[in-house]
């Protein structure tokens, strides 16, 4: 499913780039792990980064009862959130010409207020989108805390993507200069977990945390910069199949 262009999702700058289709732009949203959200207060632009998760058809980010962003943005006013996922350093003959292999997506659209069982869900949804598992080992939001979070959600209707894949475009005559050319691919990898100081001796690293790094590893084989939800779940469950089957 394409969503339909606007004037303001449609690309203006190399056309062929865009990208409308809905499972894609998700394909995208599901890999990110940071936002930034763009409005504007008293005419003055700001431009914030934050988490974000995606449930359907919508966008969620959340933070401190107390933050200007999501209190203005509550109001009901314009907003426009992106996200960027970089790939690779296309280096070309020439200067001009080098480049970055990259998907996004820009979200055009207006924020509501979330309460009640779709915020529970929304803030689940945060936890399970960084990492798949951890929501279920840790303790749930008290009261308070959830008194003390402000949850948004932002339709996803209003959405282009834009995606620039392969080698570099050199002028013609510029193919004879002898220069190495080509792409240099980037991946987000996970390191060693480092536990708190405070640990408790014996609590062990969880599953989610160490099949990360695995999952990680093998996204970026399949070319995901990081696997989605799905993805991930699929791989935890490969990965921990052997360990079930032996009872």
């Amino acid at each position: 499913m394409s969503l339909s262009k606007t004037s303001r999702t449609t690309l203006k700058r190399l056309p062929k780039r865009g990208v409308y289709d809905r499972e894609e732009i998700n394909r995208i949203l599901d890999e990110g792990l940071i936002c930034h959200v763009g409005f504007v207060v008293d005419s003055q632009p700001f431009v914030i980064p934050t988490g974000y998760a995606r449930i359907d058809d919508l966008l969620y980010i959340h933070g401190s009862q107390a933050s200007r962003m999501l209190r203005t943005l509550s109001g009901g006013i314009d907003a426009c959130v992106t996200v960027t996922l970089l790939d690779g350093l296309v280096l070309a003959r020439s200067a001009f010409h080098h480049s970055m292999n990259y998907r996004s997506v820009v979200i055009f659209g207006q924020a509501t207020l979330v309460e009640g069982e779709e915020k529970l869900n929304a803030l689940r949804s945060f936890s399970e989108h960084v990492l798949v598992g951890r929501w279920d080992e840790v303790r749930q939001p008290s009261k308070q805390e959830l008194q003390a979070t402000t949850v948004l959600s932002m339709p996803l209707a209003e959405a282009s993507a834009k995606v620039r894949t392969g080698p570099p475009l050199d002028d013609e005559e510029d193919y004879q200069f002898n220069v190495w050319a080509g792409v240099i691919p980037l991946a987000l990898t996970a390191e060693t977990p480092v536990p708190d100081p405070r640990l408790s001796l014996g609590v062990s690293v969880p599953e989610c945390a160490t099949v990360m790094q695995k999952s990680l590893v093998i996204g970026a084989l399949l070319g995901k910069r990081r696997p989605s939800q799905a993805l991930a779940t699929a791989i935890v469950w490969i990965l921990l199949r052997p360990e079930q089957s032996h009872g």
